[in-house]
């Protein structure tokens, strides 16, 4: 593994804190895609598949793949692009019990994967992962899953995936529901 370039993803990650993290904040989209553009194209390409030996590794995999694009490509389809791989690495690195390797304030991006699906088994999944990390990510992962359970789906998705917006989900849209 390039330990220097998961370091850096992890370094500007953490840098960033949770203030940016979940911010729409277009100055730090361009320096985060700036940044490592070309690491997120490679590790869609599973060039860097080999990272998932070690914990730092694999908290850098999921950064770009999960948390990369919805900063990078914020307002597109691509935004979600490369969730199935996020979650796929997510489930090798719960398998390999790394969460636990990394600080605390970062476990909650091997669990961010199950939580962004819109399939009720990795809503369920995302629950239990969340548990352990307690208040607040464990509230978010139940905000999640009830628009799920309630939609199917996340409706704030529609517009950018070219799908029809039911009235229910509009007036959930409308009255405030979760908007990305």
């Amino acid at each position: 593994m390039d330990h220097a370039a998961a370091e850096e993803i992890a370094r500007f990650w953490k840098s960033a804190g949770p203030a940016r993290w979940f911010d729409k904040d277009a100055d730090f989209d361009r320096r985060f895609r700036d940044a490592f553009l070309s690491s997120h194209l490679a590790a869609a390409r599973r060039e860097l598949d080999h990272w998932q030996s070690s914990a730092d590794g694999s908290l850098a995999l999921l950064i770009l793949v999960d948390q990369f694009p919805r900063n990078a490509f914020r307002g597109s389809a691509h935004m979600y692009a490369t969730d199935p791989l996020a979650r796929h690495f997510a489930r090798r690195a719960h398998e390999a019990a790394q969460m636990r390797q990394v600080e605390p304030e970062l476990r909650v991006f091997f669990c961010l994967p199950f939580a962004h699906s819109e399939a009720m088994a990795d809503q369920d999944r995302s629950l239990e992962l969340h548990l352990e990390l307690g208040e607040p990510w464990l509230s978010h992962a139940r905000d999640h899953r009830e628009i799920i359970r309630r939609f199917g789906r996340f409706p704030h998705r529609n517009a950018m995936l070219g799908r029809e917006t039911t009235p229910q989900e509009q007036a959930f849209l409308d009255g405030g529901g979760f908007a990305g």
